[in-house]
């Protein structure tokens, strides 16, 4: 079971812990192959020393050299003794004076060498210790040489050097994964302190974006980018609310006053009750516009049918019974993926602002490309300013107020139709006509439909 106590610290906290694991698990090892190593090569070094001063001394008595003559230590070997077949010392060292222990191992005839270490010498730490055969007869005599171990194998005191350096070094790096992610990190502590800031109140609060393009300086940025589009949808809704606000106060008070005056002139209550019911049917149509508003771009994309975009203005038209002609254009197998009913949303929308500013005609044209679809509306009625047409995609916008509202209008069509066209991915614009107004609605075309003989046979 992992331990539970990490993960409740600090990210900071949880580096540090990581890289002080990480640099014990490598200094550990480490350290003890050090350890081991050192002493390897130091015991190699010491039985290469006596078994090289072992031979030479044997190689001396080979050629004639009286054993009692050996009495001197060279190169750090200092307890040297020859014996004979049966074991009885001949000459020793100084040092190796009434020593007789070490001279109990005794190398075969076939081997001629022998190697050991033994701790039970009086007065002496661990001695490493080489015997030689000077010839291969039975009776022939025995060189040792050898010396005490020294520290650096006799102790645990590079045990206890290495434990301090792996120490040092372990805190070293916890210490320095602790600074560098400490600042690494301060960036995102001003991120956390800046957003805890963020109210609805105070929606134009940004937070700090470091320099560079890291991981940390692209989370700033698009967190930058999510208050801003919080900041919009906050002031959109304000400025929803102040213009449906007041919006709804005018057939609210028509209402009001339509029945105060029934009830001041009974006798005039048809008159007022047909009044009351205009401005009800004016507020219904804003508060469903209003409810349409908020449910753009809810729906799932599954939710999506294949629209044959023509199609489905040639029965808009045809259901219309309105005062002016419209020419249609329509080319076949124009499809679009969408939401039938909002599409359709756009076309009556458009068509509605077409009759309502149109002098004598309407035009609409449906046709594709490759990879878009195009719907144009256009009207013959007076021009739109260049410094208006995007304007009157702005929600409660209105160029003429009361002919808007005479005919009916809300002052959501048009702001309803670019909602709806963005959140399939498309685009609502104003362009050029020689008369009148053209509006345009661009969309994805959606791809084609396989073949029938191309789709999977029914199952079984």
């Amino acid at each position: 079971m992992p331990l539970p106590w990490p993960r409740s610290r600090s990210l900071r906290a949880r580096l540090t812990f990581i890289a002080t694991a990480a640099a014990a698990l490598v200094l550990i090892p480490v350290s003890i192959a050090a350890d081991v190593g050192v002493r390897h090569a130091v015991a190699a070094h010491i039985w290469n020393d006596s078994l090289d001063a072992a031979s030479r001394i044997a190689a001396e008595i080979r050629d004639g050299r009286t054993p009692a003559d050996i009495t001197t230590a060279e190169g750090g070997i200092d307890l040297i003794a020859v014996t004979g077949a049966n074991g009885a010392v001949i000459t020793t060292s100084a040092a190796a004076k009434g020593l007789q222990a070490f001279t109990s191992i005794r190398p075969s005839v076939d081997t001629r060498v022998a190697q050991t270490t033994t701790c039970e010498l009086p007065n002496r730490d661990c001695v490493y210790l080489t015997a030689v055969r000077v010839s291969d007869t039975d009776d022939s005599l025995i060189v040792y040489a050898g010396r005490s171990a020294p520290a650096i194998l006799d102790s645990r005191f590079p045990e206890l050097e290495l434990l301090l350096l792996v120490v040092v070094l372990g805190g070293g790096a916890g210490l320095m994964a602790w600074c560098v992610s400490g600042r690494a990190l301060r960036p995102v502590e001003a991120i956390s302190s800046e957003f805890e800031e963020v109210s609805a109140d105070n929606p134009g609060s940004r937070v700090p974006e470091p320099p560079g393009d890291d991981e940390i300086a692209r989370l700033a940025r698009t967190a930058n980018d999510a208050l801003a589009r919080l900041d919009k949808s906050i002031r959109q809704q304000r400025q929803l609310a102040a213009d449906a606000s007041h919006e709804l106060r005018t057939p609210i008070a028509g209402i009001r006053a339509q029945l105060e005056d029934a009830r001041l002139h009974p006798q005039d209550t048809a008159v007022a009750i047909d009044a009351a019911l205009r401005d009800t049917g004016r507020l219904e149509a804003i508060v469903s516009d209003l409810l349409l508003l908020t449910s753009i771009g809810t729906a799932p994309h599954t939710a999506r049918e294949r629209v044959d975009l023509g199609r489905l203005v040639s029965g808009e038209v045809k259901r219309r019974s309105g005062r002016l002609p419209i020419r249609l254009q329509l080319e076949p197998d124009v499809i679009v993926s969408a939401l039938p009913a909002q599409i359709a949303r756009v076309v009556t929308n458009l068509l509605d602002n077409a009759e309502r500013h149109a002098a004598t005609g309407i035009s609409v044209d449906v046709r594709a490309d490759d990879e878009r679809v195009m719907l144009s509306v256009v009207n013959d009625g007076d021009p739109i300013p260049e410094e208006d047409r995007e304007r009157i995609f702005e929600r409660f916008y209105r160029r003429d107020t009361a002919r808007s509202r005479r005919d009916g209008g809300t002052g959501l069509g048009l702001a309803i139709a670019r909602e709806i066209a963005e959140a399939h991915h498309g685009t609502i614009t104003v362009e050029d006509v020689a008369q009148g107004v053209r509006f345009v609605v661009r969309l994805p075309r959606a791809p084609q439909e396989p073949p029938a003989d191309d789709a999977p046979p029914p199952a079984r």
